[in-house]
């Protein structure tokens, strides 16, 4: 797994992983993290906010981590959310990546039914996939202290935990920074955002990747869900990917300016 690493060269700088492209099906994500990289290279120098950040922050972006499943999303089924691995002595193809990491693995709101959606896979990390991103965050856990993975659809931020309704020992700083996050993603075009624990606000599920990072030891750990409320679901139309991407950069930027000055 290959990273783009965006931020001005330096070292002991502190990182934020954003990854998208986890589910195939949710098309927006990945063109929010090219739009991330193109807005860090074109805002450099001119925007003084996000100067800042590249200066004293890096930030590592991975555009699509399932690309298997993303690439089959194009040429044969639009809705297909997991893996493309083959599983043994099953019929069924692919495991929900974000099913797949040790955190209560494969407990509730996850399925041991290779044919389910959301199915656990053999063995936490199991996926070519998962296991990269894992072992990319334990190797750099010195420096990573945010990790925001974005997933569509339903306007959401969410922070642990998913894979349980206790509360997380950081909850009251998440869930204020979650807050000022939505209401500064909302100044641009109005768009509402729901916040808080996974688990309580949209549902239990075991295995997540921001559930395992943040027991890992990334404080930092959200899940966005992008626009929008259903209307469109996953076939969001390319008329609302500009604005969708321009009003999550706020709340990423916010989080990220948090980072900085708190971790």
């Amino acid at each position: 797994m290959h990273p783009l690493r965006v931020g001005k060269s330096g070292s002991n700088k502190k990182a934020i992983f954003i990854d998208c492209g986890f589910h195939a099906r949710e098309w927006v994500t990945p063109a929010f993290c090219q739009w991330f990289v193109k807005e860090a290279i074109n805002s450099y120098g001119s925007d003084e906010e996000f100067t800042n950040l590249l200066d004293n922050l890096d930030f590592y972006i991975l555009p699509v981590l399932n690309v298997d499943g993303y690439a089959y999303s194009w040429t044969n089924d639009r809705l297909w959310r997991k893996t493309r691995s083959l599983n043994k002595n099953q019929k069924c193809v692919g495991t929900d990546p974000n099913r797949n990491f040790d955190a209560a693995w494969c407990t509730g709101g996850a399925s041991a039914s290779p044919c389910s959606t959301v199915y656990c896979g053999s063995t936490p990390e199991s996926e070519n996939e998962t296991k990269a991103l894992g072992d990319f965050i334990r190797n750099n856990l010195s420096s990573i202290k945010g990790y925001l993975t974005i997933h569509s659809y339903s306007q959401m931020l969410l922070f642990p935990y998913s894979y349980t309704n206790l509360r997380a020992k950081d909850h009251n700083e998440l869930n204020s920074l979650a807050k000022s996050a939505v209401e500064k993603l909302a100044t641009l075009h109005g768009t509402v955002y729901t916040y808080g624990p996974g688990g309580k606000t949209i549902y239990i599920s075991a295995g997540g990747s921001d559930d395992w990072a943040y027991d890992t030891g990334v404080k930092y750990s959200y899940t966005f869900e992008l626009r929008d409320l259903g209307t469109y679901g996953f076939l969001l139309p390319e008329s609302q990917i500009k604005d969708t991407c321009e009003e999550t950069m706020l709340a990423v930027k916010h989080i990220a300016e948090h980072i900085l000055n708190n971790a």
